[in-house]
């Protein structure tokens, strides 16, 4: 299959500033970050913020945004999820719950689809919830990777494509970012540093695609929970978010393929080297539309990183954590919204310009 690859992409960054802090509520006491994004079916804007109350218990709000697209103010509508399955509670130290949903309307299902992080006693699994509104949701419950030569274990920032695609093995697929993850990098982050920098990028944490097969789906939508395949799709590169990445916002189409923003992580060093930490920034990627395990673009360093105050402090320093999207009346420019810190909501608007395609020579006759 030739796909040709972008060899640049025009890329403008700005800051909106913060959307949403913390409102006193007890239960976001420790911060209200990371929302997914979508839009209801009258067209009202949609914001689902992890809320993170005392003991590090996380539910996913609901959140209105009201008023023109330059002006908009944000009401709280109550809660999406609230933890109460079995695996989304436990009694261990470090907290339990409904973590960092992001939103997919899928016009196949005609269902809002939420891949969100089930933190219970297993650990941080994926697990799904449907709506059919995006104000009341139905849990499907977690995400099967059981089938031979899946990655199985604890597994984050999952997030679905709107349409079905082919899988490397050629299926039509639903399809969802994941990234199962390294428990090193859990453990002391300055310490895991040059741990993980020594393993192969490939074995690092990374962005990798799961597929659902389509007929399985529209037979039974239970199966939208049953995973058939998994490819690696983002090594950490050696530039920028060399430690791991991750998915960030869903997949949206563009001319090009299919976009999306993502997180690399990298260490964070005071001016006499000595490590502080980590730091999130984000880049932009470009999947082929048809088979999406084909990278078309990927930006070689962030296009944006923690800069300002709300950014470098707060809850978790240095962090820029991009999970909702919202397609602007251009169809290149995009609203994203991203959590500040692990504290707050901040939001950015992302325009894309034009696109260069590499040129690749032509092989000589032989």
């Amino acid at each position: 299959m030739d796909v040709l690859p972008i060899a640049s992409l025009e890329t403008r960054v700005s800051r909106l500033g913060i959307v949403l802090e913390p409102s006193g509520d007890p239960a976001e006491l420790e911060g209200v970050l990371n929302p997914a994004c979508a839009r209801a079916r009258d067209g009202k804007l949609l914001l689902y913020p992890r809320a993170v109350g005392k003991g590090n218990t996380s539910r996913i709000g609901i959140v209105e945004g009201t008023g023109g697209p330059d002006s908009l103010t944000f009401r709280r509508a109550g809660f999406a999820l609230e933890p109460e399955m079995p695996y989304e509670l436990r009694d261990q130290p470090g907290g339990y719950g409904c973590e960092d949903p992001r939103v997919t309307f899928v016009p196949l299902l005609d269902a809002y689809v939420m891949a969100y992080t089930a933190f219970g006693p297993d650990g941080p699994r994926i697990a799904v919830a449907l709506s059919q509104d995006g104000y009341a949701w139905r849990r499907l419950g977690l995400v099967d990777f059981s089938a031979p030569g899946l990655p199985c274990g604890d597994d984050k920032d999952a997030a679905f494509f709107p349409e079905p695609v082919l899988s490397p093995k050629g299926v039509w697929s639903f399809a969802f970012y994941h990234r199962p993850m390294l428990h090193i990098s859990a453990v002391d982050g300055c310490a895991a540093i040059p741990i993980i920098l020594d393993m192969p990028a490939r074995d690092r944490e990374s962005t990798r695609i799961a597929y659902v097969p389509l007929d399985a789906v529209l037979a039974d939508e239970r199966n939208l929970l049953r995973v058939a395949e998994s490819a690696l799709v983002l090594e950490p590169a050696h530039d920028w978010g060399r430690i791991k990445n991750g998915g960030g916002t869903p997949p949206v189409r563009v001319a090009e393929g299919w976009m999306s923003l993502f997180h690399g992580v990298d260490g964070q060093y005071d001016p006499s080297g000595k490590c502080s930490g980590m730091r999130y920034s984000a880049g932009l990627v470009i999947h082929d539309a048809e088979r999406p395990d084909i990278i078309r673009y990927r930006s070689p360093g962030p296009i944006f990183a923690p800069e300002t105050a709300d950014e470098r402090r707060g809850m978790v320093n240095n962090v820029v954590f991009p999970t909702g999207i919202d397609v602007r009346p251009d169809p290149r420019d995009f609203d994203v919204y991203y959590g500040m810190a692990d504290s707050r909501i901040g939001r950015i608007r992302v325009e894309l310009g034009q696109s260069h395609v590499a040129i690749v020579p032509e092989e000589s006759a032989a």
